[in-house]
């Protein structure tokens, strides 16, 4: 990415930006000790089953250039989905970065097991469409031009 290190992590570290930049996210607040995020999803259909959940997400930041993240959600309150991964940020020069990024997902449906292939394929493509539209999009915030509000 030609931007530099810094600005991408400022903009990766904002919940309300990160929010308005990943499709199928409605909203993401962080807790008041900073520590967790919760995330919001909606919008996603599998098998005609329309699918919102809210999961519990522990960062762990090193500035500027790791973000951490693994479900965790509050004792004694399971939930739906969970997520893990990370954001490397690698500097390549003053206005280069190199943004790597990997996520598992879990979720659990109330659909029949006979349907494991077609969610698998569903999932599949809905995971392409963030990561191909969160990328657009940050682009697009970093350059100035326009993004979903």
């Amino acid at each position: 990415m030609p931007y530099a290190r810094e600005r991408i992590y400022e903009v990766l570290t904002d919940p309300s930006m990160v929010a308005r930049l990943t499709p199928f996210v409605k909203s993401i607040v962080p807790t008041p000790d900073g520590e967790h995020w919760i995330w919001t999803m909606s919008g996603i259909q599998v098998g005609g089953y329309g699918f919102t959940a809210a999961f519990t997400e522990k960062m762990t930041l090193t500035e500027p250039s790791r973000l951490d993240f693994a479900h965790d959600p509050p004792e004694g309150k399971p939930e739906r989905a969970a997520v893990a991964g990370h954001y490397v940020l690698t500097e390549l020069g003053p206005e280069e970065t190199r943004l790597e990024t990997s996520l598992e997902v879990c979720i659990d449906l109330p659909l029949p097991r006979v349907s494991k292939g077609m969610v698998g394929r569903t999932m599949k493509g809905v995971m392409g469409t963030m990561g191909d539209r969160f990328s657009k999009n940050l682009l697009d915030h970093l350059s100035g031009t326009t993004h979903p509000a």
